[in-house]
């Protein structure tokens, strides 16, 4: 059987490579602390389970129509106003399984074969996975560490040639935790209009700022009418991972086109997680907010761990749930590093030259483990390394 020239291009996201191998040492026996997902270690709150089994008890279990509930759509237009100061058109909302699909489905829908999709780097690795899948060609824009992991407006200038079709910009980042400031967002937004691009902004951390970092999105400006495209998520924030929840909010042209294929694939989201999602959104936040400190709180325990180790320099991140720290003082690369963690001091990280070429020297720490994990963590690393 001979795949299709498009499966070369598949690559799916690494880190669950990593886990595969964690796994497979748990299961001999070994006991590691795992930073390799970002993967929340919290539960789902109870009011938003409980809401859960009332919507299957009350019989909330048929097809749901594809663009998503109207109840969900609505609390989603009402939650956007609040935070975003407006309020999108129900025909401008797509309820996706899971944000990560979104990636996908607004880039089946947008780029042709060889158009370019600008993406930073170091970036989330589901955005390179998918522009090749759709036979696309990813163009990296660097984020810098001496800007606090933002990229600088003229890199995107200079990239930008006939076959750009959009930019996707992702703050707070994953790996990074960096967040852009209202002032880049402005001069990309610019950018995009001025050449008739789609920009994407994956805003799945934007509940999730530290230190009373503002959230900003180039949504605000033209309300997802004509070039901003909205890829948000409950997973992180909500602690919903399983669920698998996500929302789009876009131009009516292409969510019109990604509902279609969302029909196509999917069919729709069952509605009684829609139904969870109205919950999550409209119910007690007091879960959602103590989550929130307790990952603020891991960051700073981590940031000062790490940069007590040698060869190691490590800033706070702005938001989202990683730390991203410099190893290059080391004189190991990024899986160098990341193996010797696994070996010797059971530790499980993930290699920065995962997310793009601009990781290399750099390692992801998810804080999605307690502090007590952390401090051991931290100690066989600086009994390692220190030694």
């Amino acid at each position: 059987m001979k795949l299709a020239k498009i499966a070369s291009e598949i690559e799916g996201q690494p880190m669950f490579k990593i886990l595969s191998q964690v796994q497979k040492l748990e299961r001999e026996g070994k006991n590691i602390i795992h930073f390799e997902l970002g993967e929340p270690d919290f539960n789902t709150p109870k009011n938003i389970i409980d809401s859960c089994v009332k919507a299957l008890t009350d019989g909330n279990t048929h097809y749901a129509p594809s663009s998503g509930l109207h109840e969900f759509k609505v609390s989603v237009q009402n939650t956007t106003e609040i935070s975003r100061k407006f309020k999108p058109d129900l025909n401008q909302i797509l309820v996706t399984p899971g944000a990560n699909s979104i990636i996908y489905l607004a880039l089946k829908c947008l780029i042709d074969e060889g158009d370019e999709v600008l993406v930073p780097n170091p970036g989330f690795p589901t955005y390179f996975s998918a522009i090749k899948a759709c036979g696309g060609i990813p163009v990296s824009i660097p984020l810098l560490e001496e800007l606090s992991f933002a990229f600088r407006p003229e890199d995107i200038i200079k990239k930008i040639t006939k076959k750009t079709k959009a930019i996707i910009l992702n703050s707070p980042s994953n790996p990074t935790g960096g967040i852009i400031n209202k002032n880049m967002i402005k001069q990309a937004y610019e950018v995009a209009c001025e050449n008739n691009l789609l920009l994407i902004s994956d805003e799945i951390y934007s509940r999730m700022m530290f230190d009373d970092n503002d959230f900003f999105s180039p949504s605000m400006y033209d309300h997802c009418k004509e070039n901003t495209l909205i890829l948000n998520g409950f997973s992180k924030a909500f602690a919903m991972t399983g669920w698998r929840l996500g929302v789009a909010i876009g131009p009516e042209k292409i969510i019109e086109k990604m509902a279609l294929l969302t029909s196509t694939i999917v069919s729709c989201v069952p509605p009684f997680i829609q139904l969870a999602g109205v919950e999550a959104i409209e119910g007690p936040q007091k879960e959602v907010n103590k989550m929130l400190k307790e990952y603020e709180n891991r960051a700073k325990i981590l940031v000062q761990g790490l940069n007590e180790i040698k060869g190691i320099y490590c800033t706070m991140p702005k938001g989202a749930i990683y730390v991203f720290a410099n190893i290059k003082g080391t004189g190991l690369s990024s899986e160098e590093f990341c193996k010797s963690a696994l070996d010797y001091c059971n530790v499980a990280i993930t290699p920065g030259n995962f997310f793009g070429s601009y990781g290399e020297g750099y390692v992801r720490f998810s804080i999605v483990s307690g502090v007590n994990n952390i401090h051991n963590a931290l100690k066989h690393l600086k009994d390692y390394f220190n030694y």
